[in-house]
């Protein structure tokens, strides 16, 4: 009896560059500084990037600008997300229940604990000006600074899959 064998090529990598940036700004204000020293046009998408964590739904904004012209992709996401949880305490007294709220920091990449952002291109082009883009980053007084991260870094790929 013949056999047959099925090979599944692992060609679902997603070609991309990755820019950690260290910035204390909102993210709306880093998108602002962003446009205006890369001449992009970030917008907030309408749906935020979703997780949940340990039972706590947690929110990331993102931002997307899709250069037609380069066949590029630019993506802007936190990395940090606050969260109230509260925490109530049965007493059993006279008084009730006990209330308190705490704050949780919940990150996108947890390997990445002091990047505030992540600059994600995707391009169809071998080549990016990335180390341009990484200096004129660097270049702005809000940002601590920016550096790119190499694939074989990132653990958790596939929080980095936005569409």
């Amino acid at each position: 009896m013949a056999h047959h064998k099925l090979l599944l090529n692992d060609d679902l990598k997603e070609d991309f560059s990755l820019v950690a940036i260290h910035c204390s700004e909102e993210a709306y204000k880093m998108a602002f500084t962003l446009n205006q020293h890369l001449k992009l046009r970030l917008k907030r998408k309408r749906a935020d990037l979703d997780y949940s964590n340990e039972g706590l739904q947690v929110t990331f904004p993102i931002f997307k600008f899709e250069d037609q012209f380069r066949y590029t992709t630019y993506y802007l996401v936190s990395n940090k997300c606050k969260s109230n949880v509260a925490n109530i305490k049965s007493s059993e007294g006279l008084f009730g229940d006990d209330e308190s709220e705490s704050t949780v920091l919940t990150l996108l990449l947890p390997e990445f604990k002091e990047a505030d952002f992540f600059l994600k291109i995707e391009s169809d082009y071998e080549t990016i000006p990335l180390r341009k883009n990484i200096s004129l980053i660097n270049e702005i007084n809000q940002v601590i600074s920016a550096y790119k991260i190499e694939e074989h870094q990132i653990k958790s790929n596939h929080k980095l899959i936005f569409n």
